[in-house]
């Protein structure tokens, strides 16, 4: 169990100005924010953070959505970090997301979900390095 993880505020909910509300959704859930910056993603560079998913019929869209406009990437901590911001961000799909989370009050559809983070530890490790030089020194 790791303090840190990873986190992308979506380009569909930056463009809709949802950005600093999540933000303080995040601070409010007891995480700090450890590294953060505005950036956006070429599709190269999208193609490469979502190349587990290139075989699946979606990674075309995906890398075009998240090519589409900016992004807030962050490494945050807290104790448990990466289960509770899971929690926090809610499911995939919002409408089956529990009411409250992240997902439920800022996503649209499963594809325009407004916030990635991480699933695991390891993931969160080699998600935060993709945009943050030494993850681990942060």
């Amino acid at each position: 169990m790791s303090n840190r993880t990873f986190t992308m505020i979506k380009p569909d909910a930056f463009e809709k100005g949802h950005s600093g509300a999540i933000i303080d959704k995040i601070l409010k859930s007891g995480f700090r924010i450890a590294a953060m910056k505005l950036t956006r993603l070429s599709k190269e560079k999208a193609g490469e953070f979502y190349a587990v998913h290139k075989a699946r019929p979606f990674y075309g869209e995906l890398v075009d959505f998240m090519s589409s406009g900016p992004i807030v990437a962050a490494i945050l901590e807290k104790d448990n970090a990466v289960a509770d911001f899971r929690k926090l961000i809610g499911a995939t799909d919002p409408a089956k997301a529990d009411e409250g989370t992240i997902r439920k009050l800022y996503a649209a559809s499963v594809g325009e979900n407004a916030i990635h983070g991480s699933d695991s530890d390891e993931n969160a490790a080699i998600e935060g390095s993709f945009f943050f030089n030494a993850f681990e020194q942060i």
